[in-house]
């Protein structure tokens, strides 16, 4: 894809990976940028650099779990603005504890904001870009969405259903000529996980090479990106060896037993 000239919405765009999406996109010459988060304030700075770098940028600052809001949101956008040629589903929350330690309203939160919140704001754009008979859909799952690792077990299952739900929907628009694509990164360093327990042996990812990635792969129109060596050595170890995959993950799981629980969260979403 071509991102010269076009328009896109990135949600969860107030910081971390989706902060450096819409730069990265603002720097390859992307026209206009819909920023989405629930804090107005980190968005307008986004905004800012955004402009500066050459683009237009529209601040959305919306709770993708309210399904009326994040509807009139997206037709007034699309009225005002034009057609959105590039979404970028970025928004997530995660919480980390054992599983035994998990509380159900942080579980219904994960689900509510990484799967609900992203097939709510994905319906609505894709109705429109089926009508134009052009657009394309980049979800962005995890490594955890292919390996499955203890202390994250909701949010892992959360990602898991991502890359099912981004496998179903390339399938099912791919003959209205929209394309739809998983972006999977591995742990990536940003301010909001600085109180999560990081798994031994994983060398963290920036943000930057996050977005570099997704670039790479928006050329190439990969419909699965994964970000790093790493990750496409977890993988092909997993598709060889999952058993002794399993074993490593459980080695390199950080301890969580009589700790409190832990969580962050990415690019804006649900913090206050």
């Amino acid at each position: 894809m071509n991102i010269l000239g076009k328009t896109a919405l990135v949600t969860g765009a107030s910081r971390g990976i989706g902060k450096a999406i819409a730069l990265e996109l603002a720097r390859q010459g992307a026209a206009r940028l819909l920023l989405v988060a629930r804090n107005q304030q980190l968005l307008m700075e986004v905004a800012e650099e955004v402009e500066a770098l050459g683009a237009e940028a529209v601040v959305l600052p919306l709770d993708l779990t309210q399904v009326v809001e994040v509807n009139v949101a997206i037709a007034q956008a699309w009225r005002n603005y034009g057609a959105i040629h590039l979404l970028i589903n970025c928004a997530g929350v995660a919480h980390q504890a054992s599983f035994l330690q998990t509380k159900l309203p942080d579980v219904q939160e994960e689900i509510a904001v990484n799967l609900v919140g992203m097939y709510t704001i994905t319906r609505f754009v894709a109705r429109r870009m089926v009508a134009k008979g052009e657009g394309k859909i980049v979800n962005v799952s995890s490594l955890m969405g292919k390996l499955a690792a203890p202390t994250m077990a909701t949010y892992s299952a959360t990602k898991f259903a991502i890359l099912g739900f981004t496998q179903a929907l390339r399938g099912e628009l791919a003959a209205h000529n929209v394309q739809v694509m998983a972006l999977l990164p591995s742990l990536t360093d940003t301010d909001m996980v600085r109180e999560f327990r990081w798994f031994r042996w994983v060398m963290p990812m920036s943000p930057e090479q996050v977005a570099q990635s997704l670039i790479a792969g928006l050329k190439r129109e990969s419909p699965e990106i994964l970000v790093g060596w790493q990750s496409h050595l977890a993988v092909w170890g997993d598709r060889l060896m999952p058993g002794l995959m399993e074993k490593l993950l459980r080695s390199a799981a950080p301890s969580m037993r009589g700790d409190r629980f832990v969580k962050f969260r990415r690019a804006g979403v649900s913090v206050p």
